[in-house]
């Protein structure tokens, strides 16, 4: 199964000795569970929305110490803690939130950097309302989950913000190379994990910044660019190389890099190309991917043009189709490059939108327009070869679809006219073909998608495995990391003869 959810025996054990620990019966005599429940969640603090649009700064400005303390309280460190099991790298979450309770802030990071090395980033931009925090006990009560996400943030930044960030003693060296081909959230994941284990890893990097989406997908004003460079640094000092510019396929392929005496390979190389909308008139100038715009804007820092020197269409009139989290990325983009009018067009209702709840709030506060069934048909130019119009149909919902949301349907007669400067298709994305196609032997799904033994993310060639977007088609950064720890561990048996 993709999104398997089951606590293994291991982990199971751990809590339970952990649990059992006396500080932390001590905490839960201080303050009972009721006394717990009582407490209401403490809210993350905003910068205000007609500030915001002015600038790529970010918008929630994080926990104090004593709004994460506060916060921790109402944690009722469940015995059988389910938030556990919604954690797709198995963070021991009650742990690190007792610690924060404490007051033992760097003891807390320490926890979750046992399972993810990426805390800042999984704090931001981690869907946790349909994972630990949808699995918290509150939510089974009808009550507000603990802000798990939140306060992981916290922790990560504090730890930041005291300067030299500790760095795990790697005890045995492998002397085994492994190579990971793709910078993104699966790929330094697994680097991390196979670096603590002793392993020679080595990240093969076609951009010329490591990150892939979180350094081009993920806008500024959600995740800043500083800290996730951060968090890459970390990976450096556990000893990862990091080689950019260096497209597998291209400049070497697998076999190439056997010959250099790399034993496994993790491909975690996303689903970087976009998916159109084979409309008449997506061709004309001014209709753009969302991966273009994004990646010119972040990796590139258009935003910061001139002093980066990076040009950024800055319509007045955008038009971004789509209901996702990149689409909420680039339609609240294009309000801060000035657009005056910055839709979201989307051919379900608002309740059928995938994006997360947090992106569509902090959009409508920021005045974004949202156009609910609605579906282009076709884009009209100007004389020049420019998109000046776009021709739309109402629809209407029907029986749920295979995604179990309602079926659109378009809505006879209802045809209409919108004027736009500016369109962004954010539909979706599929894996680029390039390494499967100088890769004999690696079998495929549907869409492209490499096929893996999903408790393995073993793919059909022994000692190359694979996870994140490549085999997802397009999912959660949480997901892909859930999918480089499996691997690792799965590249560990492998290369040990297990």
């Amino acid at each position: 199964m993709k999104n398997s959810m089951h606590m293994p025996e291991e982990l199971k054990e751990k809590l339970r000795s952990r649990w059992n620990e006396d500080w932390r019966k001590e905490l839960r005599k201080k303050l009972k569970v009721k006394e717990r429940m009582a407490l209401e969640r403490t809210p993350m603090p905003e910068n205000e929305p007609l500030e915001r649009i002015k600038g790529f700064f970010e918008v929630n400005k994080g926990y104090t110490p004593e709004m994460a303390m506060a916060e921790a309280r109402r944690c009722m460190d469940c015995a059988n803690p389910t938030c556990v099991i919604g954690c797709p790298v198995a963070i021991d979450i009650p742990t690190f939130v007792k610690k924060i309770e404490m007051g033992d802030f760097l003891g807390a990071v320490k926890v979750i950097k046992e399972t993810n090395a990426l805390p800042a980033v999984c704090g931001r931009v981690c869907p946790q309302e349909d994972q630990c925090e949808g699995n918290c006990t509150y939510t089974r009560m009808g009550k507000r989950p603990v802000a798990i996400g939140n306060l992981e943030r916290f922790v990560a930044d504090y730890e930041r913000a005291q300067g030299e960030v500790e760095v795990p003693e790697i005890k045995v060296k492998k002397n085994k190379k492994v190579a990971i081909i793709g910078a993104g959230p699966a790929g330094l994941t697994a680097a991390g994990e196979l670096a603590m284990m002793g392993y020679d890893v080595t990240i093969f990097e076609a951009l010329h910044k490591p990150g892939g989406v979180l350094m081009y997908g993920i806008p500024e004003f959600r995740l800043p660019k500083a800290i996730l460079e951060k968090e890459i640094d970390y990976l450096k000092k556990l000893g990862v190389e990091i080689i950019t510019d260096f497209v597998v396929g291209k400049t070497a392929t697998i076999d190439d890099l056997k010959k250099q005496g790399y034993e496994a390979f993790f491909i975690g190389s996303g689903a970087g190309a976009p998916w159109f909308l084979g409309l008449p008139g997506e061709e004309l100038n001014g209709v753009y991917s969302a991966n273009e715009y994004l990646t010119r804007v972040n990796l590139m820092r258009a935003f910061e043009f001139p002093e980066f020197d990076t040009p950024i269409p800055r319509g007045k009139r955008v038009a971004v189709i789509g209901g996702g989290n990149t689409a909420m990325d680039a339609v609240r983009t294009a309000k801060r490059l000035g657009a005056e009018h910055a839709m979201i067009i989307y051919r379900r209702s608002r309740a059928e939108m995938p994006a997360r709840e947090e992106e569509i709030k902090h959009a409508e506060e920021e005045g974004i327009e949202f156009h609910f069934l609605t579906n282009p048909k076709r884009f009209i130019g100007d004389e020049n070869g420019w998109v000046k119009q776009m021709e739309c149909v109402k629809m209407e919902l029907g029986e749920p679809d295979a995604s179990g949301r309602r079926r659109p349907i378009p809505i006879p007669g209802s045809e209409f006219l919108m004027d736009v400067d500016l369109v962004i298709v954010a539909v979706g994305t599929k894996p680029n073909p390039l390494i499967p196609q100088t890769t004999p032997g690696l079998k495929l799904a549907k869409w492209g998608e490499i096929e893996v033994d999903w408790e393995t993310m073993g793919t059909s060639i022994p000692g190359v495995f694979a996870g994140g977007d490549i085999v997802r088609g397009g999912a959660t950064v949480i997901l892909a990391m859930g999918d480089g720890r499996r691997a690792a561990k799965a590249i560990d048996a492998y290369l040990s003869g297990k």
